[in-house]
């Protein structure tokens, strides 16, 4: 299943670049987990979501709920690393859903406390 929600107009490659940061996380765990069971349910939570995401959120919104439900709530976000880019830092996390499936997910771009860059690949 693959699963994508992107910045509009750019592409998942292009949004982070190749030097890594070794400092952890900075709790961009909680708005992912938010960002997920919200879209799971149908919505596009505006609180978490600066414009250009909410916009992209906003055209995926059914098949992603239709993806995302499908593989139960979220039960565990683990820290995998981050990387600073052109929308900023980008931290990566594998989130393990109730269903038992787990994936790599992506968040970052924050500006003015909400964020502009959130996907998987798969």
């Amino acid at each position: 299943m693959r699963l994508y929600m992107f910045v509009a107009g750019a592409l998942a490659a292009g949004l982070v670049g190749a030097a890594q940061a070794e400092e952890p996380a900075q709790d961009y765990s909680a708005a992912l987990s938010r960002m997920l069971t919200a879209t799971a349910a149908g919505t596009c939570p505006e609180d978490v979501m600066g414009p250009g995401l909410l916009a992209a959120c906003r055209q995926q919104v059914e098949a992603m709920a239709a993806g995302l439900s499908r593989l139960g709530a979220v039960e565990t976000l683990t820290f995998i690393r981050a990387e600073d880019g052109t929308y900023g830092r980008v931290e990566f996390y594998t989130v393990r859903f109730a269903g038992g499936h787990s994936m790599v997910w992506a968040i970052g771009g924050l500006s003015d406390g909400k964020f502009e860059v959130a996907y998987s690949n798969g």
